[in-house]
C-alpha cells in the first residue's frame, strides 16, 4: 500500500473509505475555509467599521435624556439583513445618580422594563453621585436595523429627578486643576456583522 505522506504515516487504500486521501483532501478543505472567510469578509464581517472618539467635555442638568454632543457613529449597512454591533465606552461622573442609554436603530430595546411611573428606564446606571471621581462604563448592544440607509447611534444621559445636579462626561465633577483630577476620553464604535 502507498504511504500517504501524513505525519502519522498511516497507509491507505486508494478509493476506499478507511482513511481519507490526506494531502488532496486537506488542501481542498483549506481552500474551502479560505474562500468562506473571504466571502464572509466581503459580506461585511469586520469590513465596515465606524468609530468616534470624544475627548472634550460635556455636562447637563436635565432630568430628561440628553444626547452627548460629539459622541455618535453613523454606519451604512451593506445589507438589510446585517446586524450592527455597537460598543460604547463613556467616562462619566455626577454629583447625584445618573442614567445612560443608547439611541439610534432599535437601541430603545436595550433598556430596563417599565415598572412604576417614577422609575427611570435606562441601559445602565453608571454612577451613584460621588463627584470627586470619574467612572468609565461600557454598553454593548447587537442591533438589527433592517436597512441599507445610514443609521446613527449615540449616547443619552440624564440625572435623576429628585433634585437638580450636574452630569459630566470626560471629567470629574470636581474639575480642580491638580494631580488628583483628570480629563478622560469616550468612544462609540459600530461594526457591521453579516447575518
Amino acid at each position: 500500500m502507498p504511504d500517504t505522506g501524513a505525519p502519522w504515516n498511516i497507509p491507505y487504500v486508494e478509493s476506499s473509505d478507511l482513511v481519507s486521501d490526506w494531502p488532496a483532501d486537506s488542501l481542498a478543505l483549506a481552500n474551502a475555509i479560505d474562500a468562506g472567510l473571504d466571502a464572509a469578509g466581503n459580506a461585511g464581517i469586520g469590513s465596515n467599521v465606524v468609530q468616534t472618539v470624544k475627548t472634550d467635555t460635556f455636562s447637563t442638568t436635565s432630568a430628561s435624556y440628553t444626547p452627548v454632543t460629539g459622541l455618535t457613529a453613523t454606519i451604512t449597512p451593506s445589507s438589510a439583513t446585517s446586524k450592527v454591533l455597537v460598543i460604547v465606552q463613556v467616562s462619566t461622573s455626577g454629583t447625584g445618580p445618573g442614567f445612560m442609554r443608547l439611541s439610534g436603530g432599535n437601541a430603545a430595546n436595550y433598556e430596563g422594563d417599565s415598572d412604576g411611573a417614577s422609575r427611570v428606564e435606562s441601559a445602565i446606571m453608571p454612577w451613584g453621585g460621588d463627584g470627586n471621581f470619574g467612572y468609565s462604563f461600557p454598553i454593548v448592544y447587537l442591533d438589527s436595523p433592517a436597512t441599507t440607509s445610514p443609521v446613527t447611534y449615540g449616547v443619552d444621559v440624564r440625572r435623576g429627578g429628585i433634585s437638580t445636579y450636574t452630569i459630566y462626561v470626560n471629567q470629574s465633577a470636581d474639575d480642580s486643576n491638580n494631580t488628583n483630577r483628570g480629563r478622560f476620553a469616550s468612544s462609540i464604535t459600530a461594526i457591521e456583522v453579516a447575518a
